[in-house]
């Protein structure tokens, strides 16, 4: 199947909500790509800025995953994922990739909002959809700093100052979580989605407990972010192998069970995203 856009993913999805899953490593992109297709559900591969600095450049894993995504039977798109400057979103889009994350959140808010209108502006010239995050006004640090709540009026105005396609907002979850503890305020998610005009993301959504990623759904959420819980697994089964077998030399004999871990993972939350499979369950 070739690249599909992120707009007829978002589209396919409904009523549930597109799975994003962060990758770092091949292994990652691999799982992501064998889960869709075991799932028959549609899943986004992203590339964060900081996963580019530990690479030392895009083009090797986004290249990867571009191929990953053109090659299998699933539906599938490639995203850069807070991505804090031009010239990365630039080379993304040379490379092909059409979805990006501007994230200008610790920007003032005027720089936050003409940046981001700048950035959607070249991308939509190009064919390029643009998700991009409050700053100020959502709270001081970023959307996702704890304790923020993103105000609706705020971010309907600010997704008509700028023109994007998708906006991440903060309901509840943090980045990083280690443990499924947050709190999402439902009631926030459902006065977000009747005054914002875009599809609502929700990054930091490995610290959600199922429950609760199934309720953001329901009252509004579109598309939802996951990258801790899949470290975590990849994590596990690496040292587990590891501890099974301490004389293991070969990457392939301690990364072949971590993947599949992940890929079970990753079919986890695509069949709790999709409301005929969780109905179905």
């Amino acid at each position: 199947m070739t690249l599909t856009p992120v707009p007829d993913l978002l589209a396919a999805s409904r009523p549930g909500a597109l799975a994003a899953f962060n990758v770092i490593t091949l292994e990652h992109a691999e799982a992501v790509a064998a889960a869709a297709e075991a799932t028959a559900r549609p899943a986004v591969l992203q590339i964060s800025e900081n996963t580019v600095r530990y690479h030392g450049g895009l083009a090797p894993l986004a290249r990867a995953c571009l191929q990953i995504a053109a090659d299998s039977t699933a539906a599938l798109a490639v995203h850069l994922d807070h991505a804090t400057g031009a010239a990365l979103i630039e080379s993304a889009v040379a490379l092909g990739i059409t979805s990006v994350m501007y994230d200008g959140s610790t920007l003032p808010d005027a720089d936050n909002r003409a940046t981001t209108a700048a950035i959607t502006r070249w991308c939509h010239r190009r064919g390029v959809v643009v998700e991009a995050e409050l700053g100020a006004v959502g709270g001081k640090g970023g959307a996702h700093t704890p304790g923020v709540r993103t105000d609706p009026a705020a971010a309907a105005a600010f997704v008509t100052a700028t023109g994007v396609d998708a906006l991440a907002v903060a309901v509840g979850s943090e980045h990083a979580m280690q443990a499924r503890t947050a709190r999402l305020d439902d009631d926030l998610i459902a006065a977000l989605a009747a005054r914002v005009p875009v599809p609502l993301v929700l990054h930091g959504s490995s610290g959600v407990p199922d429950a609760g990623l199934r309720s953001a759904v329901r009252h509004g959420m579109a598309k939802i972010n996951l990258a801790t819980r899949l470290n975590i697994t990849l994590t596990g089964a690496v040292r587990t192998a590891l501890a099974d077998g301490p004389a293991l030399t070969d990457p392939r004999r301690y990364l072949a069970p971590a993947r599949r871990a992940v890929q079970s993972e990753v079919e986890h939350f695509l069949r709790l995203l999709d409301p005929a499979a969780a109905t179905a369950a």
